[in-house]
Parts: structure tokens; C-alpha cells; sequence
């Protein structure tokens, strides 16, 4: 759980407070004293003897509110009257909703918006399918697709639990590259329902984004359906880690003198992000990379690979890294290290043990919302670190990827996403972090910074151009439409 005070659990408490000098400043104090932070102060309603107030407060988790509302009713004059959970109140109703882009207001608008101008042009694109990408929504949609099998850190929740994750996804979308995408939950794990399902409601969109499906299957669809259809799919859980993981590691090695095919890696969690992670670091030219799963580090010498019961993703892990064959926990492979990347959960070894790292070692633990090794035990025996969490320096967020991976795509309606646009997506986010600003606190842009979007998309167009995955040298949406939101 968090330590400090955090907007995911900022809570409106509505205070009954005496109409007197002084008393709006204890309840203050009492919520100063029982940890939380206030944010907005706002009154309500005035009496003759008593003031109504909203007072926003942020706290550690939930259990924290009843202290921060136990300290307000013991003082005298004060009152606890309501409380409304913020994070809830924004999910209300949803967090997306459709507008229309052209106005109706005269039979005119409605003629051609409609029946009968609209058959024109459903002809137009029956005579050329492609034509869909110029006269319908698909030139700039994206199906955000789950199962709910692999959600966060929650596990296996189900489709609807999982629906204000993807709504979220959608408003990233829109917010960071004006891609409108909507969020597609299925009720079944089975990849073969899953892949027919998506391949059939394809044709209404311009991408397939695939989201918290859980490893192996995750591999098994997004491999099928890259086979089976003609517009870009992607796995975020996979390949948005592993894009925003190699842009911190570009700078990061550019800050402490190291070549990539120099690198000693320990990967800890091998599900879909630890995998793509380690397939693109691969690709990038590291060469000695170690992981770990539940039962230890992976090698062709474990029981599992010999006796055939380990998956077929792990038996080709085990087959292309750790060419030491170490065995064991985790902790026996950070000796000599230079990176360590942890994408498994909450304090799986000492800090200590990072000790046996080498000099200006290299911790990107990005368990979330708890680390693998907290940064600040981290810090004596690290001298850089980053995390998945937005409370510490260094955030690795997908966010910095996916919007303008999916921009880039679009614009030249790529049939795919390849590897090479994949590395030209991280090789942009990590020059948005000029050579005068990358230090220890900073090797990977804010999340909020207008400028990666852009430049991711533009890469990636770039790239597809150049290798032949484009259909069209630029499909005139972009940055600049009319039709997207501003980004300031």
C-alpha cells in the first residue's frame, strides 16, 4: 500500500463545523495530525450557529480515512456529517462517452448523414473495401480488447471488473494522440473464442489493442491474430513495458558509460511484460539476460525444462538466456549484475543483496503499487532507479508508448506493428530526454510531456514508411485534425 498521502484515495468529507473564529483551523490541524493532506477547502452553507464545508483530503488507503474522520468528530464543535470517495465519484457513469462530429440540425444534414445520401457511400466502399479508412470512423479507431484475466495486479477478476481499466485506456488514447478507442470485454478465456471473436469485429476498426490477458495465452492470440488480420495488433501488457523499459535503459546507459551488448541482466516475473521485455533487450544487442519466475531462475538444467512440463514460452527462455545456467532464487544471479529488472512483486530479496551489483548498478523495480525492492533501501547500492509508481523519479509507463505507437501506425495504416517500430518508438522517448538533462533522477520523460506522443508517432511512421508496413505514405490525421482534441 502506499506510505504517503495519495489522490487515489482523496476523499470530500463534509464537516458540520461551529460558526466560530478559529474552528476552521482545528479541524485543519486535527487532519494535519492524523496524516492526511488537504486539498480543497469549499463552504457549503451558512447558519446562524454552524458552517457546512467540503473539505477534499488525500490519505494512504482506506483504513487511513477512518482515522482522518475520527480525529475531525472528536473535536468539539465538529461534526463528520458525509464522506464521498473521489476516485468513485469520477467513475460514475463511466469515464467515456460518444460525440457526433458533424451538427443535424435540417433535413439537408440528415439526408446526407442518412438515409438515403448514406447509401452513396456504402456502395462506394462495398466497390473498394478500403475505402472504409476514408469515409468511416476506422481510419482512427481502436479496439482496447480483455478477457479480465490479468488485471493490474488484481488477477482474474472477469470482463465487467475489468471495464474501468479499459475505459481508461480509451481516455489515455484520446488525451495523448487523439486516437478514439473504445473497450471491447469478453466473456470467455478461451483463445479460440477470443480470436474469432476479435477477427470478426475487425473490420469496424483501425487497430486491435489487446489488454490484460493473461500469459501464456496472451502470446498464443496476439500471434494468431497478427497472422490473421491486415491492421496493426498489439499487446500493451507486452510490448508498451518493453518499448518504455528499453528508452529508460538507452539513457540510463548513456548516464553511467555502458554498452547495451556489455550488460549482465536479471529479469524476475515472466509473464507477458517480463518476456517481450527480455525479447527486446535481446534485439537491442544485450546479450547475458537472466529470469526468474515462481519457481527461480530459468535455465535449460531446471527439472521442468527436463522433464517436458514447462511451458513452451519458458522452454524458449530457458533455451536463449542465462548462459551460466545459474540456479536457484533470483538473489543468486544479481552477483555481477549491471541491471536488474523486476516485474514480479513486492520484495522478493533484501536491498542488501544488491551489494553484489556492479558499480553504478542499474534497479528498474516496477512492481506495482509495491516495488520489488523500495528505492529508498535501494538507493545505497544503486545509482540509478526507476519504478512503475508516479510518486517516485523515474516513472516507466506504458502511456509513454502506446498513444503514439497506435498515432504512428494509423497515420500510415500499417498492416502491423514490427520490431523495428517497436525499437524506433523507444529510441524516440529516450531522445526527448536531451544529453543536457539525463541524470540519475531523469532518464525517461514525464508522462505528461506533449512532446512524446508526437514523436513516437512520427518514428514509428517513419519506420513503417521505410520498411514497406505502410499502405499509404500518411493517412492525414495526425496532430492537426480539426477533429481531435487539443493537446496543450
Amino acid at each position: 500500500m502506499p506510505t504517503t498521502p495519495s489522490a487515489q484515495y482523496s476523499l470530500t468529507i463534509r464537516v458540520e463545523i461551529d460558526h466560530k473564529p478559529g474552528m476552521l483551523g482545528q479541524v485543519a490541524s486535527a487532519i494535519g495530525k492524523a496524516g492526511g493532506v488537504i486539498g480543497a477547502v469549499d463552504l457549503v452553507e451558512v447558519g446562524d450557529d454552524t458552517l457546512l464545508r467540503d473539505i477534499t483530503v488525500d490519505a494512504t488507503d482506506q483504513g487511513h480515512w477512518d482515522a482522518i474522520t475520527g480525529a475531525i468528530d472528536a473535536l468539539e464543535g465538529a461534526r463528520v456529517v458525509d464522506t464521498t470517495d473521489r476516485t468513485f465519484l469520477l467513475h460514475v457513469g463511466g469515464k467515456i462517452e460518444q460525440h457526433n462530429k458533424s451538427s443535424l440540425r435540417t433535413r439537408d444534414d440528415l439526408s446526407m448523414a442518412y438515409t438515403p445520401g448514406v447509401a452513396r457511400v456504402c456502395m462506394a466502399i462495398h466497390e473498394d473495401r478500403d475505402k472504409a479508412f476514408q469515409y468511416t470512423i476506422k481510419r482512427n479507431t481502436v479496439a482496447v480488447v480483455s478477457d479480465g484475466t490479468a488485471v493490474l495486479g488484481l488477477g482474474d477478476i472477469g470482463p465487467e471488473a475489468s471495464m474501468p481499466v479499459m475505459e481508461g485506456k480509451c481516455m489515455l488514447f484520446k488525451e495523448f494522440a487523439g486516437v478514439d478507442a473504445f473497450p471491447i470485454v469478453l466473456s470467455t478465456k478461451d483463445p479460440d473464442e477470443i480470436v474469432e471473436t476479435v477477427r470478426r469485429i475487425a473490420p469496424g476498426f483501425g487497430g486491435i489493442n489487446l489488454e490484460d490477458i493473461s500469459a501464456p495465452r496472451c502470446f498464443e492470440i496476439e500471434d494468431r491474430l497478427k497472422a490473421e488480420l491486415d491492421i496493426p495488433v498489439f499487446h500493451d501488457d507486452q510490448h508498451g513495458t518493453a518499448i518504455v523499459v528499453l528508452a529508460a535503459l538507452l539513457n540510463a546507459c548513456k548516464l553511467t558509460g555502458r554498452d547495451l551488448m556489455d550488460l549482465k541482466v536479471l529479469v524476475t516475473g515472466l509473464g507477458a511484460a517480463g518476456v517481450a521485455v527480455t525479447k527486446i533487450l535481446q534485439a537491442a544487442g544485450v546479450r547475458d539476460i537472466i529470469g526468474a519466475d515462481s519457481k527461480g531462475l530459468v535455465s535449460t538444467d531446471r527439472s521442468d525444462y527436463a522433464d517436458g512440463s514447462m511451458n513452451a514460452i519458458k522452454r524458449w527462455y530457458a533455451e536463449t538466456s542465462n548462459p551460466q545456467k545459474i540456479s536457484g532464487p533470483p538473489v543468486n544471479a544479481l552477483d555481477g549484475c549491471d541491471l536488474f529488472i523486476g516485474l514480479s512483486g513486492a520484495r522478493i530479496f533484501p536491498a542488501e543483496a544488491l551489494q553484489a551489483m556492479n558499480k553504478d548498478a542499474m534497479v528498474f523495480a516496477m512492481a506495482n503499487p509495491n516495488p520489488e525492492v523500495a528505492p529508498e533501501e535501494a538507493a545505497p547500492y544503486a545509482r540509478i532507479i526507476a519504478t512503475g509508481r508516479s510518486d517516485y523519479p523515474n516513472q516507466i509507463n506504458n502511456v509513454l508508448a502506446f498513444p503514439g505507437v497506435f498515432r504512428g501506425a494509423l497515420d500510415v495504416r500499417a498492416r502491423q506493428i514490427t520490431e523495428e517500430m517497436k525499437m524506433a518508438a523507444a529510441r524516440a522517448i529516450a531522445q526527448i530526454v536531451n544529453d543536457a538533462e539525463v541524470r540519475e533522477d531523469y532518464i525517461i520523460p514525464s508522462v505528461f510531456n506533449r512532446d512524446v506522443a508526437p514523436a513516437v508517432a512520427a518514428a514509428v511512421a517513419d519506420e513503417a514508411r521505410a520498411s514497406g508496413a505502410a499502405a499509404v505514405i500518411d493517412n492525414t490525421i495526425g496532430f492537426a485534425a480539426g477533429d481531435r482534441a487539443t493537446l496543450a
